[in-house]
């Protein structure tokens, strides 16, 4: 090898290295991420509840940042969920779907892609769910059922309003009808909790779509929502592609749906712990007003069956 072949390859290597792409793995372990003007410091965007102070973008968070906000840090119980068998119909595509479960689980340390805690804000107690986008981007499949099932039995049993922290792309495919099938037992669920006078709040976040905002998502008493939050069943371009028109501006983003009345409330982080507790106490004040009459009902009703008899 001569003095130019060794110059030429020293080249190539460089070049290489200057266009080596950093990995997710390389981007996930940086100090840096970034936003609207360019690299931002994690610790700058974390003291700020992961909300850009510059455009105001509310950053995906995942269920202990989100429950350390709401209740305050670490104060709050972690449930342990059921967790049914992995990859029940044998799925694989260019990775077997058990592959798949395991590195979620390393990458979140989450069991399945819903966390599921009891805390208290303004001195009322919560059973509250949040999901986690870097879990499968926080699909629905059995695990995620049994989990939500979890928390509304929690709160029927503790007589606790329950809060939905709502993402996801919708339900999982690798599970097929297993996970669509989670789409009504949450639906059954949550009408048990309303038969019981419980308040069921959701706060949806980006992103929320397909099956998930088809089913628990909407099915709240209150629908909140973080800013510039993407909430859909289908996609933007599948919807533009059917009808062949213009879009509006802004279409399928929080501000756009509260418009059109699927969002009660835009409000943002800094705000959802006060204006939850602020929810909570007149709901419950209403429910409680509901039950006493119920009773009062149910007490005439007995003493007018005994005076007939």
């Amino acid at each position: 090898m001569n003095w130019i072949t060794k110059i030429i390859k020293a080249g190539e290597k460089i070049k290489s290295a200057i266009h080596k792409r950093a990995t997710k793995e390389d981007l996930a372990n940086s100090d840096w991420t970034s936003c609207c003007k360019g690299p931002i410091l994690k610790k700058d965007l974390e003291d700020n509840l992961w909300v850009c102070p510059e455009c105001n973008k509310h950053h995906r968070i995942n269920p202990k940042q989100r429950f350390d906000i709401l209740f305050g840090k670490n104060n709050y119980k972690i449930f342990k969920t059921p967790i049914p068998k992995d990859d029940p119909l044998n799925w694989a595509d260019s990775k077997t779907y058990k592959d798949r479960l395991r590195s979620a689980r390393k990458k979140t340390g989450l069991e399945c892609g819903m966390m599921v805690v009891s805390g208290s804000i303004n001195n009322i107690k919560i059973t509250a769910v949040a999901s986690d986008f870097d879990f499968l981007g926080a699909s629905m499949a059995a695990a995620e059922g049994e989990a939500f099932l979890y928390g509304i039995q929690h709160a029927i049993e503790n007589q606790t309003p329950f809060l939905c922290v709502s993402a996801g792309g919708g339900m999982r495919m690798m599970e097929s009808l297993i996970s669509l099938s989670q789409m009504t037992r949450t639906t059954l669920a949550i009408n048990e909790l309303k038969k019981n006078n419980l308040p069921y709040l959701v706060c949806i976040t980006d992103p929320t779509a397909g099956g998930i905002t088809a089913s628990y998502a909407m099915l709240g008493d209150i629908h909140i929502a973080e800013p510039g939050a993407l909430i859909a069943f289908a996609g933007a371009r599948v919807i533009q592609g059917t009808v062949k028109e213009e879009l509006p501006e802004g279409f399928q983003k929080s501000e756009y749906v509260e418009k059109t009345g699927f969002v009660d409330l835009i409000v943002e982080r800094k705000d959802l712990s006060e204006k939850i507790g602020t929810l909570l106490s007149i709901l419950l004040k209403k429910n409680s007003v509901i039950n006493s009459e119920e009773n009062e009902t149910s007490e005439n009703n007995q003493s007018l069956t005994k005076a007939a008899s």
